[in-house]
């Protein structure tokens, strides 16, 4: 459950606020439904009713105390008082058959202060940049899962789907927790996050079990928490390459343009593989097919060719922009896509040219694991023992 935290005054039962606070804590909120006063609302409706309100900038609310119909029959509401404007809000107002059962709550405060310990915007920028790698299959509800990690001194996020794994780093020094949230929940925290001023990002103990824990996000004016889900994540550690033969940098804005012309020539503009030629100080993207390519200014260091998905290097593209470095060690191995902190992990695709490398370098590390067998040499015969088998051969005789 989020919770709304809205600085304003007490009134009777009621509350006084600002109406622009309200607006922008229901922007905010990613739930659709709100409880306001114990009377549940439709977020959206209720955020388009306080935009269309005119007359003043402070909105009251208070209990309906008039023994109308609505209140005989046992349905509360709601007064809402602004400049000139009076109108009633009844329990379930705008909420359909459809309504999505989330729910936040609203809790007025003379003041709220929030104690950032990582920057709103950046926050924002990382859950943008791991959310889109989470697997889409329900057979793995692990990996639909983000998982953020606080330890020495970091913040990192990471997210995977079985062929690409994400993973950025922020600077954090607030102690240390672990949790797993769903993508689905996280849905509009980033964009609301865009908005807010600060942010606090902490763990606690969620008391479902004893090692379980909840992610909590504070702003201003919403305070976010998220139970972790029970599981456990892969190592992901493991599968980030260490070593590279490639390395290349360029520019994602041009690569972009790149990739777009070679998907709208392509036969499947849903599936449309991609190969890279890297080295001599460019990177050559070609349809398979012959049907078109194009190259790119690139610092280069080594030479290789690898075959990528169309869409996975468009999605890597986008999370990283701006300048990116793309580190690779050969046509099969996992390419690493890395840009101030984030690093993006992804598997090429199988082509014959791969297959042939691959079992070439197999057949290679097999000849060196080999241990070589040599014949013993012949003991070298001293000349001392020459003399002592020729006495004996003199007595013998």
């Amino acid at each position: 459950m989020e919770q709304l935290n809205i600085v304003g005054k007490r009134s009777g039962e009621g509350f006084v606020a600002h109406k622009a606070m309200l607006v922008n804590a229901l922007l905010m909120a990613i739930a659709s439904r709100v409880i306001l006063m114990d009377i549940t609302l439709e977020r959206r409706g209720l955020l388009g009713y306080l935009k269309a309100l005119g007359g003043s900038n402070i909105v009251k609310v208070i209990p309906d105390a008039s023994a109308s119909g609505s209140q005989a029959n046992g349905h509360k509401r709601l007064k809402v008082i602004c400049g000139s404007n009076t109108s009633y809000l009844a329990d379930f107002d705008w909420i359909g058959d459809k309504t999505p059962m989330t729910i936040c709550d609203v809790r007025i405060s003379p003041s709220n202060s929030v104690k950032p310990n990582v920057g709103a915007g950046e926050l924002a920028d990382a859950l943008s940049r791991v959310i889109p790698f989470v697997a889409k299959d329900d057979a793995r509800p692990i990996l639909q899962c983000v998982k953020f990690i606080a330890k020495e001194g970091k913040l990192t996020l990471v997210s995977a789907d079985g062929f690409r794994l994400a993973i950025i780093d922020l600077d954090y020094d607030d102690g240390e927790g672990q949790a797993l949230v769903n993508a689905d929940d996280l849905k509009g925290i980033a964009n609301a996050l865009k908005r807010a001023k600060r942010a606090r990002v902490s763990f606690e103990p969620s008391g479902e079990s004893l090692d379980g824990m909840s992610l909590i996000i504070d702003t201003e004016l919403i305070r976010y928490k998220w139970i972790s889900v029970n599981g456990d994540y892969p190592d992901y550690g493991k599968l980030i390459p260490t070593s590279f033969n490639t390395i290349a940098h360029f520019d994602t804005i041009e690569a972009i343009k790149a990739v777009n012309s070679l998907k709208a020539i392509a036969d499947n503009p849903k599936d449309y593989p991609i190969d890279l030629t890297i080295g001599d100080g460019k990177m050559v993207m070609a349809n398979p097919d012959d049907k078109g390519q194009a190259e790119l200014v690139a610092d280069t260091d080594g030479e290789v060719k690898v075959r990528l998905d169309g869409k996975y290097l468009a999605e890597a593209l986008k999370a990283c922009g701006g300048m990116v470095e793309f580190k690779l060690t050969n046509a099969y191995s996992p390419t690493l896509f890395s840009a101030n902190g984030y690093q993006l992990v992804v598997m090429p695709m199988l082509t014959d040219y791969a297959n042939k490398q691959a079992k070439k370098d197999r057949e290679a590390k097999a000849e060196q694991a080999e241990p070589t067998t040599t014949e013993p040499e012949a003991e070298p015969v001293s000349e001392k023992k020459t003399k002592r088998n020729r006495k004996k051969e003199a007595v013998t005789t």
